[in-house]
């Protein structure tokens, strides 16, 4: 009899530690935990419907994007990696433009001699800069001779040295070697400025043909005589580069032979896609000029120079899109010539977000 009642305490004792032990696991996995993939996002309660092992549950310390979504170069810390959706955005809308096929002879080039040349090094801070004419590239250029150490500050740089390319100690990835430059293009922090393709075709007109400010006279005195000769439908004018000239040389499609002879002054009219190949190199951040005063901080944030190193002030207004002065300058262009322009940079037009021009599609 004692046996038995032994027994039976023993079976309720087990009762109770089975019920315990039930109510301990209820409460545990009905605990909340953050949705690693909702990084960003208000979080709801992830509730577990099945016992599972708690060293595989886990929350990161930092998001972890998609492989396609990764910038190369330097790795961007928690705060850096919630960057402005706008820049994700730039670079998914790149993508999906480099992967239509019907675009693809406007997006895609070789990563040639000529691009290498475009892109300027600091290897200090592991960073590749890649130089698009008429887009505010002088400022940029005087951040990375201050990273690279050739000034202390921007403003004891002086205008004629910033691009004197023996001088200002910017290398051009175009002089290391291969394996050298393919291990910069893997590991280093990547970008570029943009601007609205036009405006910029207006600014390159304007500041190598018209004010021509740091007196080039090879512009005036050989390239516009060059495209006049072959573009000017009246000869007997006698005056200087007009816009409708350009306009016709950069929509011909055999320019090429013209700009063999130019050479590497092309470099200000050329697409975006020829001077940097954004379809080849995995860039970082693509700037927009006209979001400058944003973005000029994010990309010093993003690759971690903005405690070092900070863009030069923003004259007002300055990249504000001017669409009265796009519509001035192409007011006297033929349809037929505007439209072979955007021919041949409808690739910048759609790889970057920007619109088709009103006046074209009337």
């Amino acid at each position: 009899m004692p046996d038995n009642m032994h027994h039976q305490w023993l079976l309720l004792a087990a009762c109770f530690w089975v019920i315990f032990m039930f109510m301990v696991a209820s409460k545990f996995i009905t605990l909340t935990f953050k949705d690693p993939d909702g990084y960003g996002a208000k979080q709801e309660p992830l509730v577990l419907t099945a016992v599972t092992k708690v060293e595989e549950v886990h929350v990161p310390e930092e998001k972890r994007w998609p492989e396609e979504f990764q910038p190369t170069g330097k790795a961007f810390s928690g705060n850096l990696i919630r960057q402005p959706l706008v820049h994700m955005e730039r670079l998914e809308l790149l993508r999906n433009v480099c992967r239509d096929t019907a675009l693809r002879n406007l997006s895609h080039t070789a990563v040639s001699k000529f691009v290498l040349d475009r892109i300027f090094v600091c290897d200090k801070h592991k960073i590749l800069f890649c130089q698009t004419p008429k887009v505010g590239n002088t400022q940029w250029k005087k951040v990375l001779i201050v990273l690279n150490g050739a000034f202390s500050s921007i403003e004891e740089i002086p205008e004629n040295i910033v691009h004197d390319h023996e001088k200002n100690g910017l290398p051009r990835l175009s002089s290391f070697s291969d394996s050298e430059i393919k291990k910069r293009l893997n590991l280093y922090f990547k970008f570029f400025i943009v601007r609205d393709p036009f405006e910029r075709l207006i600014s390159a007109f304007k500041d190598k043909f018209v004010h021509n400010p740091r007196f080039e006279p090879w512009y005036r005195h050989e390239i516009a005589p060059g495209i006049i000769r072959k573009y000017r439908k009246n000869r007997t004018e006698t005056k200087g580069l007009q816009f409708e000239d350009f306009v016709r040389y950069l929509g011909d499609p055999n320019h090429r032979w013209l700009d063999v002879q130019f050479g590497d002054h092309i470099i200000h009219w050329v697409t975006y896609v020829e001077l940097c190949a954004p379809c080849e190199i995995t860039y970082s951040v693509i700037g927009h000029h006209e979001t400058l005063e944003d973005d000029a901080p994010y990309i010093l944030k993003a690759a971690g120079i903005d405690h070092l190193v900070s863009y030069p002030t923003i004259p007002p207004g300055i990249t504000v899109y001017n669409k009265t002065k796009v519509e001035r300058y192409f007011s006297g262009i033929s349809k037929r010539d505007i439209r072979r322009l955007y021919a041949r940079f409808e690739g910048d037009f759609k790889l970057f977000g920007y619109r088709e021009p009103d006046f074209l599609l009337n």
